[in-house]
């Protein structure tokens, strides 16, 4: 598609929605908050078609590292402080700030923005009672990328479906410190949405639980230190050095440098791993489901959509409107597969995508990120039942600062300033105090 014909859709579809249309009477500056992932520093790349179609709509971006992000749109959220015009947050957000009344539902949007083409678990994490209040930037579950080189030189093949007996020992036959080549890369990093992301998916697949059905904390619980001490161990044993200060950018820039026989980590990450401008081992790349505990049968996969929203108090809804409509259509996709490639367009977040022959043909990673997205369940996330929704989270207003205590808890025995029984025992500390104070733990 060239920049005139998207021009031309664009152009149509706004003067179907008279709402938006008023955004080009004046001009206007969106203030847009995201966050510092590759897919996101290349829709900035990009915008340059966006402003052909709009002129009158003047973006500035404020990028920001994850856990800050996160901290600077909850507080401007919270307190309307009015910093932002669009915001990129997640899947645990947007639920509880759209029944809190802090974002503005996505409704009178262009008709062929066509939201019944997102993938029912994503589109449903982001609404509340059937209405979107944001829209996928992309989506993504968890998987394991591996060296298929090293695995090859070991004289080992990674089942489709390894369980975590099987990591450990591709990590021990990859390890090569001499050359520093590391067996496996995962988070360190504290944060809820960075280390806690990853082990809360992985205590899943062990059978462990944040709480039970009575809101009581579970780190006390033997599956929770067997989740926690097989982390350790990987890690000590296979993972590289300063690994409590590593979360997804840092361990992408590892493994792209051929330091990581494997990570387990966010579906999104495969285009980057496979990309050859970007990655060193771009074409000993493979792919497997994320792994589980023998006999259990919950996988440590998660389900995540960084997405675009709209703060209420906005005086610039009808151009947020616009600009989300511009990145989250198709029209968007096709533009990436244009000056990108296909493989390099977001995934996870529309059915058509999975039905695209051209897509499917350039991005060898489709179908296991397809299936990790669509085997992740956030209303039945571990064996036990559980009082709460979220596959990598509690769907809790509370949980953003209990989970980052938490994740500085555990982080600190990764660093080795405490042993996993005292990080667990201060976990389980922290949550039942925090708890109590809200009120779950009477």
């Amino acid at each position: 598609m060239t920049t005139l014909t998207r021009a031309l859709l664009g152009a149509t579809a706004l003067c179907t929605a008279a709402g938006l249309a008023a955004a080009q009477d004046d001009s206007v500056t969106l203030t847009i908050a995201t966050v510092n992932n590759g897919d996101m520093i290349r829709m900035q790349g990009l915008t340059g078609d966006f402003n052909e179609q709009h002129p009158n709509i003047e973006l500035e971006w404020v990028t920001l590292e994850e856990n800050v992000l996160r901290q600077r749109v909850t507080q401007d959220v919270a307190t309307s402080g009015g910093q932002f015009d669009v915001m990129t947050i997640g899947t645990y957000e947007v639920p509880i700030w759209g029944e809190q009344g802090w974002l503005v539902p996505l409704e009178g949007m262009p008709e062929d923005w066509n939201p019944e083409d997102f993938l029912p678990s994503i589109a449903d994490g982001l609404s509340v009672d059937g209405t979107l209040y944001a829209a996928p930037f992309y989506g993504e579950s968890s998987m394991v990328m591996y060296r298929t080189d090293l695995m090859e030189e070991a004289g080992l093949e990674m089942p489709e479906e390894p369980t975590w007996a099987d990591i450990e020992d591709a990590a021990a036959a990859m390890t090569d410190k001499d050359n520093e080549i590391y067996g496996i890369c995962l988070r360190g990093k504290p944060g809820w949405g960075e280390n806690m992301a990853f082990l809360t998916a992985m205590s899943n697949s062990f059978g462990a639980r944040w709480f039970n059905e009575d809101w009581q904390p579970q780190f006390d619980s033997e599956a929770w230190n067997e989740t926690f001490t097989t982390y350790l161990d990987l890690m000590n044993n296979y993972g590289p050095p300063g690994a409590a200060s590593n979360g997804f950018n840092e361990n992408l820039a590892l493994f792209q440098q051929g330091k990581c026989g494997m990570w387990i980590d966010a579906t999104v990450a495969a285009s980057f791993v496979t990309n050859p401008d970007e990655s060193q081992v771009a074409d000993s790349v493979g792919f497997a489901l994320a792994p589980n505990k023998d006999g259990v049968e919950k996988k440590g996969n998660w389900l995540w959509a960084w997405s675009l929203g709209i703060p209420s108090g906005t005086d610039a809804e009808d151009a947020a409107k616009t600009f989300i409509a511009w990145a989250t259509g198709r029209g968007y996709t096709e533009l990436v597969a244009e000056t990108e490639g296909w493989a390099n367009v977001p995934p996870g977040t529309r059915t058509s995508l999975y039905e695209n022959e051209e897509y499917l043909a350039a991005a060898p990673f489709a179908e296991t990120t397809l299936q990790s997205i669509e085997a992740a369940d956030p209303t039945n996330p571990t064996v036990d039942p559980v009082p709460y929704t979220g596959v990598q989270f509690v769907a809790i207003p509370e949980f953003q600062g209990i989970g980052t205590a938490v994740g500085q808890a555990l982080s600190a025995a990764l660093a080795g300033q405490t042993d996993a029984e005292q990080a667990l025992e201060q976990a389980q500390q922290i949550t039942t105090r925090e708890m109590t104070r809200a009120g779950y733990i009477q």
